[in-house]
């Protein structure tokens, strides 16, 4: 009797856990509109199934083959991939360990074609017209297939060496009854480095195996089974990992709840409350921010650094950078989000010096990865946010980098710039001024860079895409790309009015290319202009309404121009040719829309401008901020007022210290702009200026 009302009394207890751990649920992921920038070149992105901030992930390759291997528009499927990087260039990585369902004694080796298809974050779902369908769900380091199929003779065709992009290096597996586990070593985005993702592979049931040669098996389960799953656990670290994953208990269904509640919470760290299309786009887009970087330690903390050797770590390690790209905006954005997770990235960045970091991959990656430029400047900005950086210890690894520094083009010239002023902070907040001088006086160094090369306008490749080998944009679009220094860069222009006027023709004229990185934030810099105001109405036309561009990230000018909105939520979303780049793009539209910008990535002050919905409130500081816009309207993008804790602001920036402690800011929003409103505070970045 004792026992039964225990069992009872624990049953109780559980419905109850369970009840409140639902109840939080805010439903934030039903928002999410996974195919967002699925088709064509428009995002380079993808449905798969996938979990925050995890390497795996499941989606049908289609054909013909895409940058991600899927496209939305697409019939014909080949089968089921694992593990692609979202957004990225370069054709796209990953696409790993192809699975096929087929019926019949034997694959026929023709596509699937597809009937229909459903997916939200964490799960996909597809049929066929064969009759088979299938559903696919990720939950942290395991993904479940889940396959429908009709009795009679079947198979699943299984291509250890497949890669969508031909970047297979190498593979070895065993297999043991219902079970293959191995490793696959492939190339990273832009076949840079080399990666390794060990595996265990499962069926819930015995099949019957053929060995095609060339990487390619075949598993066979009974004529009559009509319910098959699959189970795939990945590691970074060994296959015994991944074997001992696969030890855990878990349903699909689970699996699939666990994956909605883990995607919910993430996303539920901020709310926005407006026009429910829009909150819809806003996140989808915030969806795509936390796919990247990818967790590669294990839960007892052992993990694989850059150099291939085992560590162990008490924090949380991660890979799959893309710093380049996204250090302007993803980045920011996860430490306004996810202050602690944050930490444990910047943590993660900083430990790629002791192992050997390169600018592109290594051989001997624990992930997909693309590049790491810029690393120095995301930790100096880390570090003036309160992170714990040590930088003694990584000293001499950054120097060393600082050798590399490349100045022998125009843009990376200022971009070596940048990333010397961000020594020069290091060093000036680890308390040695000599070096800490040493480094800045090297960065000031781009005036003459700047003088020789981005002062005059008047020659004729200035518009050409590529010119004077320029990466990906044009002189008139780097020429801006001095953010730690915009008093020096308005002196250099010839002054304020001149800083002005050069800008108003920059934008007027449609010089501006949102579809690459670049020149991304240049819109900022009308904070440190005649016109600070025209900041504020910029970027809302750049987020909502239809736009006019005439530069693409293949390279090209003005064929076949662009001319409709960048953001929505659809498909062919973003600008073609435009990447996510693993959430740099979709970054910047959720700040914006917060409200908030980074004036420059090392120093902890973002711009505001009028947020895109009538409340927000941030979640994850000491306490809630909630934004309030007041006389909130798509055409009133001026700030009129700002006041914080009902303090009166007379200024149009905030400090991350501010928006993480929390409380009230109300904007004050109207159509016209007033010159006066914080003019006397602009916030302007100023190599010289005391810190």
């Amino acid at each position: 009797m004792l026992k039964m009302n225990l069992r009872l009394l624990a049953f109780f207890l559980l419905l109850l856990v369970n009840k409140t751990i639902y109840a939080q649920q805010t439903g934030k992921d039903k928002l999410v509109n996974v195919f967002l920038g699925s088709s064509g070149d428009h995002g380079q992105m993808s449905p798969a199934a996938s979990y925050p901030f995890s390497a795996l992930s499941i989606a049908p390759q289609t054909y013909p083959m895409t940058h991600t291997g899927y496209e939305h528009l697409a019939k014909e499927v080949f089968g089921f991939t694992h593990n692609r990087f979202e957004g990225v260039g370069c054709q796209g990585s990953g696409g790993i360990i192809l699975v096929k369902p087929f019926l019949g004694a034997e694959n026929d080796e023709l596509p699937l074609v597809k009937a229909s298809e459903t997916a939200a974050p964490g799960y996909y779902d597809i049929a066929f017209t064969n009759g088979i369908k299938a559903g696919f769900v990720v939950n942290k380091q395991t993904a479940m297939h889940d396959y429908i199929m009709p009795a009679g003779k079947k198979g699943f065709s299984i291509d250890l060496g497949h890669t969508f992009n031909n970047a297979l290096v190498d593979e070895s597996h065993t297999i043991d009854g219902n079970v293959i586990k191995g490793w696959v070593a492939a190339k990273t985005t832009c076949h840079a480095g080399t990666y390794r993702i060990y595996y265990q592979l499962s069926f819930n049931q015995s099949v019957k195996w053929k060995d095609l040669g060339e990487h390619r098996l075949v598993a066979v389960p009974a004529d009559d089974a009509t319910a098959v799953q699959l189970r795939v656990d990945i590691s970074a670290v060994s296959t015994e990992y991944a074997v001992k994953a696969s030890k855990k208990k878990l349903s699909f269904e689970e699996a699939k709840k666990n994956s909605a509640m883990a995607w919910d919470e993430l996303l539920s760290s901020v709310d926005v409350k407006g026009n429910a299309e829009r909150e819809r786009l806003f996140y989808s887009l915030l969806y795509r921010t936390i796919q990247s970087p990818y967790t590669i330690s294990e839960p007892d903390g052992t993990y694989k650094a850059i150099n291939g050797s085992t560590q162990k770590s008490k924090e949380m390690r991660y890979n799959g950078w893309a710093i380049w790209d996204n250090y302007k905006t993803q980045l920011p954005l996860l430490s306004v989000l996810y202050p602690k997770r944050y930490g444990d990235i910047v943590g993660s960045i900083a430990n790629l010096y002791p192992y050997g970091k390169k600018d592109y991959a290594g051989p001997n990656e624990p992930s997909n990865t693309v590049r790491t430029e810029h690393a120095m400047v995301v930790l100096y900005d880390a570090m003036k946010k309160g992170y714990k950086i040590d930088f003694p210890a990584i000293k001499d690894s950054v120097l060393a980098e600082v050798q590399r520094l490349d100045f022998s083009k125009p843009d990376k010239s200022l971009e070596a710039s940048y990333d010397l002023w961000a020594v020069s902070g290091m060093f000036k907040l680890s308390g040695d001024a000599a070096m800490s001088e040493k480094y800045k006086t090297m960065a000031m160094d781009y005036k003459k860079y700047w003088d020789k090369d981005f002062k005059d306008l008047s020659k004729k490749d200035v518009d050409r895409m590529g010119a004077r080998s320029l990466y990906q944009g044009t002189i008139r679009q780097y020429r801006w790309a001095v953010p730690f220094d915009v008093k020096g860069l308005v002196e250099l222009t010839g002054g304020a009015q001149a800083f002005t006027e050069q800008l108003d023709d920059f934008f007027d004229n449609d010089y501006f290319n949102k579809a690459n990185e670049p020149d991304l934030q240049t819109q900022e810099l009308y904070n440190g202009s005649a016109k600070p105001w025209k900041y504020q109405s910029l970027v809302h036309k750049l987020a909502l309404d239809t736009v006019i561009q005439h530069y693409f990230n293949d390279n090209s000018r003005g064929v076949g121009s662009f001319i409709d909105r960048i953001y929505k939520n659809e498909p062919k979303a973003f600008v073609r040719t435009m990447d996510d780049d693993a959430g740099a793009m979709s970054g910047w539209f959720v700040l914006t829309a917060m409200g908030i910008q980074p004036a420059c990535v090392g120093t902890p002050i973002y711009y505001l401008n009028v947020p895109l919905f009538e409340s927000v409130t941030i979640k994850s500081g000491a306490k809630p901020l909630q934004i309030k816009v007041e006389h909130f309207s798509d055409q009133n993008v001026y700030i009129e007022a700002v006041s914080l804790n009902g303090k009166a602001l007379d200024r149009t920036w905030l400090t991350h210290q501010e928006i993480l402690a929390g409380g009230q800011l109300v904007i004050k929003a109207a159509a016209t702009a007033d010159a006066k409103f914080g003019a006397g505070n602009q916030w302007v970045s100023d190599i010289n200026a005391a810190e």
